[in-house]
């Protein structure tokens, strides 16, 4: 790391002008959470693989700013080299920058690897001590980057209207009519899980999200797709074509935007469908009495501030754009009755995939480490293995889940890098395990497993808390308070218009009770055969999370925990979808909503401290647990029926 440090410490002084200071985010050309092997700049230069975090780099020192999820891995995984910044508890990048560099300092960062949002946002930082922010012509990780992953060609894939439920044409006609809405000419669109719904395409340009390294640009007659044009099929092209998009290569969206800009940018005109006639052209609109022109009415770009690169926006007539969040992230995120259906069926699979995998485990742990086992109490940790050769690793055992899900019907891989972690690892709330250094299973440590995977009719996500021997008092406790804030919160009924950030502290009061706490978000949206981590709503503390209201028909996760550093740690996580809720009241007109729980899968009874359960949630478990022996039965062998039926027996105080 050292190399790489003094490698780019000489690109700085040589930079014209001479960088104080060299930002290295996360994020790619679309500001994605995960990113291709090629992209992973922040990684190469810090050695920290999370998924979120900041490296910023002066002639002196090397910072990296990461979430409360990452605190314990980062300390881990940065030399002395590196110092750990923990975003709430030390001051952010950009106020850090302002205070600690010199007067009028040059601050360099990649544009195309930084949002609009931001870019201002540190701009207006600098502003009180004359700092400026300098757009590097090149980026100067790639200079010293040596041994760069090669750019990989993966195919797009037409992803057929019977998984997405909407056409492409419709999806369009629904853009456009945004479009006019906003007196907007054009839209730049950046975010790739954005560019996959719209066009109705998937690939594999990113692990672990179905997803295409591409930009598009829909302008009221026209839609371009950038992209590597290697990846595009003659099928794929005639796609494009019967749904008026025009296919360019990916590099061209910088010209092209400059193009936009100037109203030149030209393609094939598209004859709209379904009698939607959407031309500004031959709009009148009324403005203060008086008839204005398309030419004076309709001149805005609309581009997404959180998700638009630098390096775009700065191509735009900065007085003739919409900086407005994409209309697409909550069209994709309101999921369509096909879609909503195909989430519930990968989550059936899903579930019998758990189940299957906590049955081997049990069967596991009692053959190998004379473990009690998932249903009895009882020490194990003095019998010895049969043979050092059998042993389970927290790799091991997560490639065997990941292969009852191979087994299931359109699986196409996983959503995320499976977390399996035992003990302490448990308390590392993003852990990643690798087969060189992870942990072997143990008979009397709590185990977490945090995992999902891509179906083509959806995407799943859940989470379990297990343990084989004799869990203690506190571990009990604290699992029966994560456990009712995740039945409060799932149980929760609110009116419209509420969001997020409202419902958090639902998951959080049963642990707060004990002065207990976690640092992570509540909930995020999930993906319909997309990204694990599907915006624009949240249930989370963060104030972004009073953005987006909840509404019916998306989809969001419910995962309080609590971790216990160095000691162990308990996650619970299911998908719910937000429904309508049948309420005795509407008061104030406004309609209500409630949750549906769409994941299966037991939790454990061995764990559950039924004494500060309340009846109200004893009853949902019992309830919850009997759905989980119907739904899932039909996947499972007699001997796992059998395991799942005895996993799920009711309980009473």
């Amino acid at each position: 790391m050292e190399d790489t440090l003094d490698a780019l410490r000489s690109l700085m002084a040589s930079h014209s002008p001479k960088l104080d200071a060299l930002v290295v985010p996360s994020e790619d050309y679309h500001q994605s959470e995960y990113v291709s092997a090629r992209d992973k700049r922040r990684q190469f230069v810090s050695g920290f693989s999370g998924s979120a975090g900041l490296a910023l780099i002066t002639m002196k020192e090397a910072l990296l700013w990461t979430d409360g999820r990452y605190f314990l891995q980062a300390a881990k995984e940065l030399s002395d080299k590196w110092k750990l910044m923990r975003i709430g508890e030390d001051p952010a990048v950009d106020i850090w920058m302002a205070d600690n560099l010199p007067k009028e300092a040059a601050i360099g960062v990649d544009p195309w690897c930084v949002s609009v949002d931001t870019a201002q946002r540190w701009e207006r930082a600098f502003a009180k001590k004359r700092q400026k922010l300098v757009e590097t012509t090149r980026d100067l990780v790639d200079e010293v980057w040596k041994n760069r992953p090669p750019l990989e060609i993966n195919p797009v894939i037409i992803h057929p209207l019977e998984f997405a439920g909407c056409s492409v044409v419709d999806k369009l006609n629904d853009l456009r009519e945004k479009l006019i809405q906003e007196k907007a000419r054009g839209i730049i669109i950046t975010a790739l899980d954005e560019v996959a719904w719209l066009y109705n395409i998937r690939g594999s340009d990113v692990s672990y999200c179905p997803v295409v390294n591409a930009f598009a640009i829909v302008t009221s007659n026209a839609a371009f797709f950038y992209v590597d044009r290697r990846k595009v099929s003659s099928e794929v092209n005639s796609y494009m074509e019967e749904n008026g998009i025009e296919v360019r290569e990916y590099a061209a969206v910088s010209s092209d935007v400059t193009l936009l800009a100037s109203n030149q940018l030209n393609g094939t005109q598209v004859e709209l469908k379904n009698d939607v006639e959407i031309n500004p052209s031959e709009i009148e609109i009324t403005l203060n009495g008086a008839e204005e022109t398309e030419e004076n009415t309709f001149d805005l770009i609309w581009a997404d501030p959180g998700s638009c690169c630098y390096a775009l926006y700065s191509k735009l007539d900065t007085d003739k754009v919409l900086l407005h969040p994409s209309p697409l992230a909550l069209a994709k995120a309101i999921k369509n009755p096909v879609e909503l259906e195909g989430l519930k069926n990968a989550h059936i699979r899903d579930g019998a995939a758990v189940v299957q995998y906590l049955v081997w485990l049990d069967n596991q742990m009692q053959e190998i480490y004379g473990a009690s086992g998932y249903f009895l109490e009882g020490l194990g940790a003095n019998k010895k293995k049969h043979s050092e050769s059998r042993k389970l690793t927290e790799v091991t055992a997560s490639d065997k889940l990941e292969g009852f899900r191979a087994s299931k019907e359109n699986f196409r891989g996983l959503s995320f890098p499976t977390i399996s972690s035992v003990g302490p690892n448990a308390a590392i709330i993003h852990y990643s395990p690798h087969a060189e250094t992870c942990a072997e299973l143990h008979p009397d440590k709590i185990y977490l497993f945090d995992s999902g995977a891509q179906y083509v009719d959806g995407t799943t996500d859940i989470t379990r808390t297990v343990h084989f021997g004799k869990p203690s008092e506190h571990e009990k406790a604290s699992y029966t308070a994560v456990l009712k804030g995740h039945i409060d919160l799932g149980n929760a009924r609110f009116p419209n218009g509420t969001n997020g950030q409202a419902l958090d502290i639902l998951a959080r009061i049963p642990l707060w009770m004990d002065g207990l706490d976690y640092r992570h978000g509540t909930g995020h949206g999930i993906g319909s055969y997309l990204n694990v981590h599907e915006g624009p709503h949240m249930i989370s503390f963060r104030p972004q999370a009073r953005n987006v209201p909840l509404q019916a028909s998306m989809t969001v996760t419910d995962e309080p925990g609590y971790y216990e550093d160095g000691n162990f740690g308990i996650r619970l996580e299911n998908v719910l979808i937000v429904k309508k809720a049948d309420t005795k009241f509407n008061f104030g007109d406004k309609g209500y909503l409630s949750f549906e729980h769409i994941t299966w899968a037991p939790y454990q009874r061995k764990l559950i401290d039924l004494s500060l359960l309340t009846s109200e949630e004893i009853d949902w478990l019992n309830s919850y647990h009997l759905k989980c022996r119907d739904i899932l039965a039909p996947y499972l062998t007699e001997s796992e029926e059998a395991w799942l039926n005895k996993a799920t027996e009711p309980v009473s105080v």
